[in-house]
């Protein structure tokens, strides 16, 4: 009795000064370590990483080139398709841009080999960031590195390296280094919250009684004790306690009471690292919020895995020629139908967009008018011949050309004469 009542004294001072997140993560994760399973368990985690890798790998992306203040797009380019349809691996191209955006988000980095025959790519191979290892020197300026794979070395150029937040170029700082802490507290509270479901709500703490126990009575009150809290269906699961034997609380009240609350402000923090609002994850988003995540959270991604397939898909020569890659984002950014089809009225109407173009970006078959708009419906040019058509005169002219009027012919003598003598008469006849 006494050794009890000092023992529980002595934990009572320990957690008094302990937040609820301390209080977890010395129950659960030691050092408040957590792994990437254990982070993805996490709903608020697992919904931002669902959300932004859908989105992005949903997106095309292509090649073009820049000529001066000329936009060319390179079709039937090898690259262009395994990064859209086919990588000639095991996963497609949705899948493979998907599981990038994951392993950058969470580890740092998202990484796949690049299958070099001379200076054609042929394929696309993800690797799973624990089964690369990262060798480089150590000299902070000149970096040289090797990746080991299985034993095998394979150089830089070797892979697509999609990094967060890197310094040296080889390793990225994922989100469940950058806050683990945070994570582990929302692990750790998942976990509470499913030993009090598996113990039917029910407190832990502890019998204590005033007389002393024989072995036969300790070991038929475990029995009846783990009976109890095996959350089974049976109605006889309960225990009786003699005269002289009370349960005491192991818990303290305020932890509980904080539980509910800690949940909804772990989801909110959680959000805050991803840059992802809580009404996007459940649709409750407003235009203009939706549009403001996507240009803080989505577009710096974009732009990241753009720079990295520049660098590690382009030939040296391709990039001194002005050669890019770009995602098509006209389709990321929320609006209606009706701000859409303004949208696109103002792009003909000031010769931004041909009819076709824009019927292409609507899925629609072209109906063969590759003509800019100049006037108000007056007149149409076409950009691959040069000519101009003006559909109400039903003329066509080229662009550059000149033309001059027609002259009037000049009188015949017979017309002359014939003028000369009716202006006689009436002078005469004055």
């Amino acid at each position: 009795m006494g050794l009890f009542s000092k023992w529980k004294e002595s934990r009572e001072d320990q957690t008094a000064g302990q937040t609820l997140e301390d209080i977890l993560l010395s129950a659960y994760v030691p050092a408040g370590k957590i792994t990437r399973p254990q982070a993805l368990s996490v709903p608020a985690v697992s919904s931002c990483v669902e959300i932004i890798s859908n989105t992005i790998a949903s997106l095309d992306v292509y090649l073009y080139q820049e000529d001066g203040k000329k936009v060319k797009k390179i079709d039937n380019d090898v690259r262009v398709r395994l990064l859209n349809d086919d990588t000639r691996d095991t996963l497609d191209a949705f899948q493979h841009k998907k599981a990038l955006v994951e392993d950058y988000l969470l580890d740092g980095g998202g990484y796949s080999y690049i299958q070099w025959v001379r200076n054609k790519v042929q394929s696309l191979h993800y690797v799973e960031n624990p089964n690369l290892v990262v060798s480089k020197n150590a000299d902070p300026i000149f970096k040289k590195y090797e990746i080991l794979i299985n034993g095998n070395a394979y150089q830089d150029f070797d892979f697509l390296k999609v990094l967060r937040k890197t310094r040296d170029g080889i390793n990225g700082k994922g989100i469940i280094q950058e806050n683990n802490k945070l994570l582990s507290v929302a692990y750790n509270t998942l976990v509470f919250e499913d030993v009090l479901v598996k113990t039917g709500g029910s407190k832990k703490g502890f019998l204590k009684s005033k007389n002393k126990l024989t072995r036969e009575v300790i070991d038929e009150m475990k029995k009846a004790w783990s009976l109890m809290f095996s959350n089974t269906d049976s109605a006889n699961d309960m225990i009786i306690l003699n005269d002289g034997m009370d349960f005491v609380e192991s818990s303290g009240s305020s932890v509980e009471m904080q539980l509910n609350e800690r949940k909804v402000t772990n989801a909110n923090e959680i959000c805050k690292i991803f840059n992802v609002p809580p009404s996007v994850l459940d649709g409750t988003a407003s235009e203009i919020a939706y549009n403001n995540w996507i240009r803080v959270c989505i577009y710096p991604i974009l732009t990241a895995i753009e720079t990295a397939l520049n660098r590690d898909l382009l030939l040296p020569s391709e990039k001194q020629k002005s050669f890019y890659y770009a995602f098509d984002r006209k389709k990321l950014m929320q609006i209606d139908i009706e701000k859409q089809m303004n949208a696109y009225k103002i792009g003909v109407d000031i010769g931004a967009y041909q009819i076709d173009e824009v019927r292409y970006d609507l899925d629609l078959e072209p109906l063969g008018l590759p003509f800019i708009k100049l006037g108000l419906d007056a007149v149409l040019y076409n950009p691959n011949t040069g000519e101009i058509y003006t559909p109400n005169t039903d003329k066509t002219s080229k662009m550059g050309e000149t033309s001059t009027p027609e002259e009037d012919p000049k009188p015949t003598e017979d017309v002359a004469e014939e003028v000369s003598v009716e202006g006689g008469d009436n002078n005469n006849e004055d």
